[in-house]
């Protein structure tokens, strides 16, 4: 039986293939980007490294939806959807986490820690699209500036160099601008190539 290629599952096919893309580039984003910070700052007094993970989550997530938006303008039958689906990332990731630790331990009760991070992860995706606008590119000198208040959220307090000084020595806002070029260009290409072009 030959595959099914009507316009609706062509559709889907899209809102999958793009999302499951963007996926994987944002998790892997934002666990090179929580690495770097724990790996600086996560033996000082403050720190928390699970604020890290949430924090980058929110951003990265925020910043992934914003590209896709702009790359998909000529596609409005899919941007939505596709927008949805990243900035829902941080609650899927930490779901599928406290789903896990579920299992593992045999607990049904994790599932009001879970209800906690929601809580958390709510506030603070909030706070990340106030400042991402929808439906606008992040380029380099809006992620500079966002990225630096990211880096003040998850730096312990009285560090002796400020979250702009922290984040150029680390230099992680290329890394995230590169990731939002590439999401902005998926978007702009149209319909993924079957498997027979």
């Amino acid at each position: 039986m030959a595959p099914d290629s009507s316009p609706s599952t062509r559709s889907l096919t899209r809102v999958a293939d793009f999302v499951s893309f963007a996926t994987v580039g944002a998790v892997g984003l934002v666990q090179d980007l929580t690495h770097a910070v724990v790996d600086e700052i996560g033996d000082l007094e403050g720190s928390d490294s699970e604020v890290v993970a949430e924090e980058t989550l929110c951003l990265v997530a925020t910043a992934t939806a914003r590209s896709a938006e702009v790359g998909l303008k000529e596609e409005p039958e899919h941007a939505s959807a596709i927008s949805t689906s990243l900035l829902r990332l941080p609650y899927t990731y930490r779901d599928y986490l406290v789903g896990r630790a579920m299992i593992s331990a045999q607990n049904p009760e994790l599932a009001e820690l879970g209800e906690q991070v929601r809580e958390r992860l709510h506030r603070k995706q909030e706070f990340y699209q106030s400042h991402l606008p929808e439906g606008r590119f992040p380029g380099p000198g809006a992620l500079g500036d966002k990225m630096e208040l990211w880096m003040g959220r998850v730096s312990p307090p009285k560090l002796p160099e400020s979250p702009q000084e922290r984040l150029a020595a680390l230099d992680l806002v290329d890394p995230v601008v590169a990731h939002c070029k590439l999401i902005l260009a998926y978007g702009r290409r149209g319909e993924v190539p079957s498997q027979a072009d």
